[in-house]
C-alpha cells in the first residue's frame, strides 16, 4: 500500500521538511515542532543505509528516539480501542499498546526505504490560542504525485503530542477500531492482544499475516 509509505514515520506514530536538523523541537508550537521533528527523521533515514534497506532494530530505534518522545501512542490506542479500553485491565491496555506500536513498525518498516527527497508543502496552520485539539495539514509530493499527509494533536502538560495521522483521507485510528472491535468481541480484550501478538510474530519470521 505505496499510499502509506509514511505511516512507520508516525504510527509509529507518526511521519512528522523545515527546519535544520538541530534545533531544539518547540512542544509549545505544534506546527512548528512537526516541521522540526519531520525533517530530524528524513536526515536521519537519508544518512543511515541501514535504515534504508529495512533494518528492523534500526528502524525501532528511530521511532523510540526521535518519533515517539513527541506522541502519545497510549492515546492512540485507547481510541482505537473505543469503550473496550475500560474493561481491559492496566497490564492489558500496556500489552495491548506495545504489541499495536510493534505491529505499526513491522507493517510499515519497508517504507522507510522510499525516504529520499520527498518535499513537503505545509499548509497554513489555522488554530485559536486556547485551543487544546488541533490538525497541522500537509501535501508530500512522491515520484510527482501529491499525497494528503496531516497530523492530529492535543495539548499536554509537556507540550504537543500527535495521536492520529490522516494519509489520503484516511485516518490511522478509524482505520483500526473496526478491526479492533471484532477481534475483541470474540475473543475478549485478551483475544485482540493474541491476535496482535501472533501477528507480529509471523511479520518477525517473514511469512505473510493471514
Amino acid at each position: 500500500m505505496k499510499k502509506f509509505f509514511l505511516y512507520p514515520i508516525f504510527a509509529m506514530f507518526f511521519a512528522f521538511a523545515g527546519a535544520a536538523s538541530a534545533q531544539t523541537v518547540d512542544t509549545n508550537n505544534p506546527d512548528a515542532m512537526i516541521k522540526t521533528v519531520t525533517q530530524q527523521v528524513m536526515d536521519q533515514i537519508r544518512g543511515d543505509k541501514s535504515i534504508q534497506s529495512g533494518d528492523i532494530n534500526k528502524i525501532t530505534a528511530l521511532v523510540n528516539e526521535k518519533i515517539l518522545p513527541y506522541t502519545d501512542f497510549r492515546r492512540t490506542t485507547q481510541l482505537a480501542m473505543g469503550r473496550n479500553w475500560r474493561t481491559a485491565t492496566p497490564e492489558q491496555q500496556q500489552q495491548v499498546t506495545e504489541q499495536f506500536k510493534t505491529l505499526l513498525i513491522r507493517t510499515y518498516s519497508g517504507a522507510l526505504a522510499q525516504v529520499r527527497d520527498q518535499q513537503i508543502e505545509y499548509k497554513p496552520f489555522r488554530a485559536n490560542p486556547d485551543d487544546t485539539d488541533v490538525v497541522v495539514r500537509s501535501t508530500v509530493m512522491n515520484n510527482g504525485q501529491p499525497i494528503e499527509l496531516d497530523y492530529r494533536l492535543y495539548k499536554t502538560a509537556q507540550g504537543w503530542r500527535v495521536y492520529d495521522i490522516n494519509v489520503l483521507g484516511a485516518w490511522l485510528i478509524q482505520a483500526y477500531q473496526q478491526q479492533f472491535q471484532e477481534k475483541i468481541q470474540q475473543g475478549g480484550v485478551q483475544g485482540l492482544i493474541t491476535f496482535l501478538t501472533q501477528r507480529n510474530q509471523q511479520l518477525a519470521s517473514g511469512k505473510a499475516a493471514s
